[in-house]
């Protein structure tokens, strides 16, 4: 086996060598050491000497060599912002005191210059890479960690340790003493903007331009509104007020500074946030985008009054007014979004009649949209309403349905919400109105009314929001006419019927007649046939008016036909013509009218003679 020991021995003095290297040669750190101070009785009386001493070249070559060489600023005892201090300080003194030494401090602005390169950059690499692993080294420390950050009674910076904000702070420092504030300020900008877009974006939330919004079909858009609130409140609750306080700690020794970084930084990521609700603004309306307004709009309302106590006065005006622009869009936009559901009702001008008189789909879309409406957003809706409505109230106004006695008060305490709500209950009630005129059968269309009324009293009702908007006149106004349909339905159909059984005519000198006694029963027969085999295919969903209906029926049909049948019944032979003639005793018609308003053309349930 070949011997390797004389090939590691000879790795030995390379290995060493590089670590002497990497910790610095103690000749040229003490060499640096000895010029340090040399500079630092040169800049103490400066202004008393014309010469240049020959150790400032020599300090030069040691500072640019340690320039080039250096690596880590927080590995550093502080030797390094030192050096770049005494470099500014040489360059801004030799340049104010007019002296001829013009290659001398061209010299020194180039070892400046790198020096401050060299910290612009350790400055972003401290605030994006040291972010993260003290972020990790916080989590796993947790309450030995945060004992420190804590000494001042001051909530901790996320992802920043003692040590780096110390760092941080004394670069930033040197940066703007040897006139660089603007990159450090660039700096700070670009490197925290990208820090908290990109915690927005682990929230889900990415900018999407006007453009971009107008391109985008409303489902995928849609999907990018609740990452949008999420973010907009993180920025507003939580991120800006740590925003502040790491701004203020960085730059503790330039507040106006900081404050300005702050407002900028803030108005930045603040106005990039009201554009994409503005470029949802911008979408075509349509009534199912409503809601998702509502919630940009309460986002809006609800979050901007934190931004008084974070900027300066000026900045905060200033988002203010760019937030009320916005928000004023986005309410519009919904006022609008809502009052298109007039369109909507008056646009439905099908023709073909709903089977069996059942609801129609326009007032179920139009009654769980509003009743959606005041259930979930009441509060802000009509704040919208009040706030943004720039309809004049008379003109928005629906009918009245109160005595005049009533009607100066209802209408003082009128919302423009509610006033608005009662016109499309107006609109729809004209609608189904004109929908019941497509039914021949005038009996279908009180079936027809009363499934749709008693469905939209039902949705009010089940309502606290909007029964209380709609108080109790909306109510009154639509039971009442709930019975008039009722009362012209049985007129239509089962009055009809109770004309066979009318009496008049069946008796001549004391007698019965007959012919006339066969000729009603058998018309009682064919007319109850014929309602039976037709409303049994209408259709009435709500149990109570189907109950409500079978019940007034039977109080009509069932007492008439009884003493009908009671006094008139033995006029007839018995056998084979009483069976022909009487087909239903009292029991029958009352199954048959419990067989009623079930969608269904079954058999009858008879139990004949």
């Amino acid at each position: 086996m070949e011997d390797n020991s004389s090939v590691v021995e000879a790795q030995k003095p390379e290995k060493e060598t590089q670590e002497i290297k990497d910790k610095g040669d103690p000749q040229t750190k003490c060499a640096l050491e000895k010029a340090s101070q040399d500079i630092d009785g040169l800049l103490s009386n400066l202004s008393t000497q014309n010469e240049i001493p020959d150790f400032v070249d020599k300090y030069l070559d040691l500072a640019d060599d340690k320039i080039s060489s250096h690596e880590s600023i927080l590995e550093d005892n502080g030797s390094f912002l030192k050096l770049v201090n005494q470099i500014s300080e040489l360059y801004r003194n030799l340049s104010d005191s007019g002296s001829n030494h013009g290659a001398l401090i061209n010299r020194i602005g180039k070892i400046q210059q790198r020096a401050m390169c060299y910290l612009e950059d350790e400055f972003m690499s401290l605030m994006e890479e040291s972010r993260t692993k003290d972020s990790q080294a916080s989590d796993q420390s947790g309450e030995d960690q945060s004992a420190d950050h804590h000494s001042n009674g001051e909530q901790n910076y996320p992802g920043y340790s003692h040590q780096v904000l110390t760092t941080l702070n004394k670069i930033a420092k040197e940066m703007i003493l040897g006139g660089y504030e603007s990159e450090c300020y660039e700096a700070y900008m670009i490197t925290r903007r990208n820090i908290i877009e990109e915690a927005l974006n682990k929230l889900g939330y990415e900018k999407i331009s006007i453009d971009d919004a107008q391109k985008m079909q409303w489902e995928a858009l849609e999907k990018e509104i609740p990452p949008w609130i999420k973010a907009f409140k993180q920025c507003i609750n939580l991120y800006f007020s740590g925003e502040r306080k790491l701004v203020e700690t960085v730059f503790s020794d330039y507040l106006s500074l900081s404050s300005t970084l702050f407002s900028n930084l803030v108005s930045r990521v603040f106005i990039q946030l009201l554009n994409f609700a503005e470029a949802v603004a911008t979408v075509k309306r349509s009534t199912e985008k409503l809601f998702k307004f509502l919630d940009i709009y309460e986002t809006l309302r609800g979050n901007i009054s934190a931004i008084d106590s974070m900027v300066a006065k000026e900045c905060a005006e200033v988002l203010w007014n760019e937030t009320n622009r916005t928000r004023c869009r986005i309410g519009e936009t919904a006022i609008c979004i809502f009052c298109d559901l007039e369109n909507a009702i008056q646009s439905d001008t099908g023709k073909t009649p709903v089977p069996g008189g059942a609801v129609h789909p326009l007032t179920r879309y139009t009654m769980n949209y509003v009743k959606y409406a005041c259930d979930e957003y009441k509060q802000t809706i009509e704040q919208v309403f009040k706030d943004h409505s720039k309809t004049e109230r008379a003109r928005s106004r629906p009918r009245n349905y109160l005595g005049d006695s009533e009607k100066d008060k209802e209408e003082d305490d009128q919302s423009p919400f509610v006033g608005q709500v009662l016109k499309i209950l107006e609109l729809l009630d004209s609608a189904l109105e004109a929908k019941s005129k497509l039914y021949k059968d005038t009996a279908l269309s009180c079936i027809f009314l009363m499934n749709n009324e008693r469905y939209m009293l039902q949705k009010i009702k089940a309502s606290a929001e909007l029964h209380q908007a709609m108080r109790d006149t909306w109510c009154r106004k639509t039971s009442s006419e709930l019975r008039n349909y009722h009362n012209t339905y049985k007129r239509e159909t089962w009055m009809k019927l109770l004309s066979c059984l009318n009496v008049e005519g069946l008796n001549v000198n004391g007698k019965v007649v007959k012919p006339v006694l066969k000729e009603r029963f058998k018309s009682f027969n064919a007319m109850f046939d014929e309602i039976h085999k037709t409303q049994s295919s209408w259709v009435v969903n709500d149990k109570q008016l189907q109950s409500e209906l079978r019940v007034s029926i039977s109080a009509i049909v069932i007492p008439a036909y009884r003493s009908f049948l009671a006094r008139f019944s033995g006029t007839l032979d018995p056998g084979r013509q009483t069976e022909k003639y009487i087909k239903f005793q009292p029991d029958d018609i009352e199954a048959c009218i419990e067989e009623l308003f079930d969608g269904n053309s079954g058999l009858m349930a008879r139990k004949k003679t």
